[in-house]
């Protein structure tokens, strides 16, 4: 039985939706899991119906990682990849802004900053970090009437959902706000048929929504379904959260946008951004209870019960939960499908941001599969191919990706194992350390929480066996202290690419007045002299309008910040990972009075040069540029190095390495890339290699605009997940566009050939040299290359050699060896500081690396010599020793911690059973102390508790085991310090 039914005639494009009335299965309201539509065809039927029936365009779902928006750490709605619309600073020339009726299904996470659900995850039937947001877009054009009757039409005639199951809510009004009740779509709703008992006002809370702080917003309304139905009346229930009465659908009328004062301004379009969580929908016409009885997600659990075996799973919660069995399936399958899909997307688990969520949520769902389901490693891995089954038709990104998935999925659960081992030996040596609290430290908590991604659950779970409690209130702080920190980084970093921008108001009425976009073309205007200089056309411009505290000006005061708008300008605006540039405009007949450029930044292909004015400037006024050309040429020589860098990448590394972003200034490049493995010495010293072969060739550097259809063919082409303008420039490195644009053309193959708006040198041999001064993972799949080129190249490689010779020498003089323990301990600190400052100092990362592994050798080598020459001290004093007649002594032979508890270990071994305990004053005044149990002694009589009372009667600390223990103090009082370590001892023994 299917569950609809396709009309053969293309002409009837009302029936290619609908089912013949003898067809029907009564969708869903039967009780037979059959009869029930699968999950894949009702997402199908929902793009359909908008693409075929109500002419929307079906655009492909963005990754999870957000375009452009750094306050975001997920998508976690369908509209966040139309922001630069609603805020009206799409790029005019782009595909974005073609954009009138949208229709898609996008993948959303929800887990960290606003919206977050994790911790919910398991506990009920219905929350999720990982779900498919089923929406229909309207961009300018129908609003309120035409979104509520396609929605009602698609709910009651094509899915036939029983129209007494559903309610409606819409906007009430907000008095403090001066809006009144949202009428015309309480009207719609009543002209379609809903009863007016179905028809419900809300608080702007629940029925009015806004992007963020500031920006588009706009009353909503939304659909609700009773799962229980019967003819009831069960309006009581709405927004109660009952999962009797559940949200399916929100429609949004963006209409307002909240200003920084916090009022509401009517937006210059209205627009409609409905979301219908793909999960609650299946719910309903399956007929089931819980998401997690529906075919997205049984498959999924079905694996787990057949790779851990057990008990399978019930859908019970609460107390009746026992073990919390089904709360771990319901854990490990929701949090597998968030894992699959970032992974898919390059969002890979690490220790920052967005990287940072999805590695504690790996962690919890390793945490609930072996504790709670008892299944053997590598066990969350072997879900992915369950998951990729259930989504991967609809996201084929996962089918592609699924080894790259799984791999990563196994090296995580692998170190998070180890992290576990780690974490509970601090915690044992926490313990032994704390003496009579019954509180853990916040901070030792708190850092294996960051450092280490130990569950802080976890922690509390393990020191309550010992009696012992987390001190809450103290992690309550440092977690704010956290948050405080990271709000003041973030703030920082918004300060540092911020710039003047124009509003959606000002941009709306820039067009309204027919302000053509700005003429940037002048940035690229510029030759390679044959004495290889490269000169720079003049540009002269008309100043069109100001902008200042949000909006447009024709007049600006002296002294006074503003946005500069011109018809034409050479200055390039930050775009594309290249640094805006910086200079000064002059008017016209007025050259001595400069007004320096702050920075540039593009708005709806709109260019704003922000300034303060010296002088009074307004509209009309002839202005000359003036680029600084030495920044100018310095970006361009780091842009064009990077295109030859992710060139070498992909020739040492292979083709599936992918950019993952970049960032070029004058002084250097920043380069981000997914690799399959580590980068080794060797490979970065082969990529310095191809990068200079092609700058040495003095390769000539294409670049054309290109109709973006005919680009996108193009054999071998890099691009990146952004929206390009169409046309689009295209750069080529030795190889003319018109041959790279050729059909079945091999030649981009062999070059680079990338999308890209920046400038570029026209010829490579400007660059001179390029040095990878540093290469690290940022998370495991990802690298982060920062580079240098011409004489800052020049200079690493030159401080490169020096560091080495010094290593050389360094080597020579440890592998003479000495009989003198002070010399091989000069020798140590030496090797430590060049082990210092290798790490910090600009040199090419393979030498660094190289360097690095042979200091790590001498370190080994130094210290080994050192603990000869102390073990030859230690015996030559043995006699000494022995004269030692009582348990507890004082000496000042020992000249360090490790001889000192060499002598201990040395005594014990000769008088079985004895506990010992030595302290040897130091010249600087400080006492060493350490000493050791008897095994027969413990646990009342403990090492570790020993020094502590000793060395904290000499206000120092100390810290070890049951059996060894060691610290220092400071104290002239030597006699009172071997008193109280005599009377602790006898108190313990």
């Amino acid at each position: 039985t299917t569950w609809f039914k396709m009309a053969a005639a293309a002409g009837h494009m009302r029936g290619l939706l609908r089912v013949p009335p003898g067809l029907r299965c009564g969708f869903c309201r039967a009780r037979s899991a059959a009869a029930c539509p699968p999950a894949g065809q009702v997402r199908q039927a929902f793009l359909r119906f908008f693409q075929e029936q109500h002419g929307h365009r079906l655009v492909p779902s963005a990754p999870v990682r957000p375009r452009g928006d750094p306050g975001l750490l997920f998508v976690n709605a369908g509209m966040n990849q139309f922001k630069p619309i609603f805020l009206g600073t799409a790029h005019p020339r782009s595909e974005l802004a073609q954009y009138q009726r949208v229709v898609n299904s996008q993948k959303c996470v929800r887990a960290g900053g606003k919206h977050n659900d994790l911790d919910d995850v398991g506990r009920d039937v219905y929350h999720h970090t990982f779900f498919e947001m089923l929406g229909n877009w309207s961009f300018g054009d129908y609003f309120k009437e035409e979104a509520c009757g396609m929605a009602w039409e698609l709910l009651t005639q094509i899915y036939e959902i029983p129209k007494d199951h559903l309610y409606i809510t819409y906007f009430g009004g907000d008095a403090s706000l001066g809006l009144s009740p949202d009428e015309e779509s309480r009207d719609i709703w009543l002209s379609l048929g809903v009863p007016p008992s179905h028809v419900l006002p809300f608080p702007l809370r629940e029925n009015f929504w806004e992007m963020g702080e500031t920006g588009p917003c706009g009353p909503c309304t939304e659909i609700h379904y009773d799962h229980v139905g019967g003819g009831r009346h069960a309006a009581g229930l709405v927004n109660q959260d009952s999962p009797d009465v559940v949200e399916i659908w929100n429609l949004v009328f963006m209409q307002y946008s909240r200003e920084t004062d916090g009022s509401l301004r009517p937006l210059p379009q209205h627009h409609v951004d409905t979301g219908m969580g793909l999960e609650r929908l299946v719910t309903v016409l399956q007929s089931k209870r819980s998401n997690y009885d529906t075919d997205l997600f049984t498959p999924i659990l079905d694996a787990i019960h057949k790779g851990c075996g057990g008990p399978g799973y019930q859908g019970l919660v609460g107390e009746a939960d026992v073990g919390s069995v089904n709360m771990a399936y319901r854990v490990v399958a929701d949090h597998v499908r968030t894992l699959s899909v970032c992974i898919a997307d390059g969002v890979y688990p690490g220790m920052s941001g967005a990287e940072l969520v999805l590695r504690r949520i790996l962690r919890r769902a390793v945490r609930f599969c072996f504790e709670v389901l008892h299944a053997p490693p590598g066990f969350l891995a072997s879900l992915v191919p369950a998951v990729v089954e259930v989504l991967g038709d609809a996201y084929p990104e996962l089918r592609k990706n699924t080894d790259q998935i799984m791999n990563i999925i196994n090296d995580n659960e692998a170190a998070f194992l180890s992290s576990l081992l780690r974490g509970r030996r601090i915690i044992d040596r926490t313990l032994q350390q704390m003496g009579p609290s019954k509180l853990f430290p916040a901070e030792v908590a708190w850092s294996l929480y960051g450092n280490l991604g130990f569950p802080l659950d976890l922690i509390g779970l393990m020191i309550e066996e010992k009696g012992i409690q987390l001190d809450w209130a103290a992690l309550d702080q440092l977690a704010q202290e956290d948050a405080k920190q990271k709000a003041r980084t973030q703030q920082a970093e918004q300060l540092e690419g911020s710039g003047v921008r124009l509003d959606v108001h000002s941009l709306a009425q820039l067009q309204r007045d027919g302000v053509p976009a700005t003429d940037d073309s002048p940035k690229y205007a510029y030759t390679l002299g044959q004495d290889g200089r490269y000169a720079f056309s003049p540009c002269q411009a008309t100043v069109l309008m100001l902008y200042k505290d949000q909006s447009l000006q024709k007049v600006v005061g002296a002294g006074q910040h503003c946005g500069v708008l011109l018809d034409r300008t050479s200055f390039y605006a930050e775009q594309g990972g290249q640094a805006h540039d910086r200079g000064y405009l002059v008017r016209l007949g007025q050259q001595d009075v400069l007004f320096p450029v702050e920075s540039v930044q593009l708005s709806g292909g709109y260019v704003i040069h922000e300034v303060t004015a010296p002088e009074t400037l307004q509209a009309g006024d002839q202005v000359l540029l003036f680029v600084d050309e030495a920044q100018r040429l310095a970006c361009m020589v780091n842009h064009t190095a990077t295109h030859l860098l992710s060139f070498a990448l992909r020739r040492v590394l292979g083709d599936q390495t992918e950019q993952r972003g970049s960032h070029m200034t004058a002084e250097q490049l920043r380069f981000d890339f997914s690799t399959q493995a580590p980068v080794t010495t060797q490979q970065l010293q082969e990529v310095e290699g191809v990068i200079q072969e092609v700058v040495d060739q003095n390769e000539i550097v294409y670049m054309a605009e290109v109709p973006l259809a005919l680009a996108s063919g193009i054999q071998g082409l890099r691009t990146m997940d952004e929206v390009y303008p169409d046309p689009v420039r295209m750069v080529s490195v030795g190889v003319p566009i018109e041959s790279a644009l050729m059909p079945n053309s091999q030649a981009a193959m062999q070059t680079s050939v990338e999308l890209c708006c920046g400038t570029h040198l026209l010829q490579t041999g400007a660059v001179q040299d390029l040095t990878i001064t540093s290469e690290r993972q940022l998370v495991k799949g990802i690298s982060r290359i920062i580079a240098v080129t011409g004489e800052q190249a020049k200079q690493a490689r030159e401080v490169g050699q020096s560091l080495a010779k010094e290593v050389d020498s360094l080597s020579a003089r440890v592998k003479q060896g000495s009989s003198s323990l002070p010399e091989v301990q000069s020798l140590s600190k030496e090797v430590g500081h060049l082990t210092e400052v290798s790490p910090v100092t600009a040199m090419p990362q393979w030498q660094r690396r190289e360097l690095q592994a042979i200091l790590k050798a001498l370190q080994r080598a130094a210290n080994t010599a050192i603990r000869k020459l102390e073990i030859r001290q230690v015996r030559t004093q043995q006699q000494d020793l022995w004269q030692l007649c009582s348990l507890l002594k004082t000496t000042r032979l020992f000249s360090t911690e490790w001889i000192l508890m060499k002598v201990v270990n040395q005594f014990c071994d000769k008088s079985p059973g004895a506990s010992v305990l030595l302290l040897s004053p130091q010249a600087s005044g400080e006492v060493l102390c350490a000493c050791q149990v008897s095994k027969s002694a413990l646990p009342t009589f403990s090492a570790a508790d020993w020094a502590l009372a000793v060395c904290t009667h000499m206000g120092g600390n100390a810290g070890g085991s049951g059996i060894v223990a060691k610290g220092t103090g400071n104290t002239k009082d030597l006699q009172g310090a071997l008193t109280a370590a005599l009377e602790f001892a006898r108190s313990r023994l």
